[in-house]
């Protein structure tokens, strides 16, 4: 029998922008149902509650994190470059490597 849609249906988004030509980047992986426990996890270790403010800089990346349930934002963060270490360095290179390629013009 199928799990309900919405409980089992995740996306984690990520949102760079900044830099030196001030571009956006955005990748979103969408984990297969099996490998919900290992997002679980990814998620969960991140303090959502304590995300730092991005602290702008010159060139510098912005991140942009949100996690989703369903049609439901359940977890954003903003984080400048200097603050994406630790679980949130661990889910943004879990969501890039996920992240389907697409195909370059």
């Amino acid at each position: 029998m199928p799990q309900p849609e919405t409980e089992e249906r995740w996306s984690v988004l990520v949102v760079r922008s900044g830099g030196i030509a001030g571009l956006s980047k955005q990748w979103r992986a969408e984990p297969e149902p099996e490998r919900l426990p290992r997002w679980r996890q990814l998620v969960d270790s991140c303090p959502w509650d304590q995300a730092p403010s991005a602290s702008p800089g010159a060139d510098r990346y912005q991140w942009r994190i949100e996690v989703h349930r369903g049609d439901t934002a359940v977890h954003q963060a903003r984080l400048g470059d200097g603050q994406l270490e630790g679980p949130w360095r661990s889910l943004v290179d879990e969501v890039r490597q996920a992240a389907p390629s697409a195909p370059r013009p």
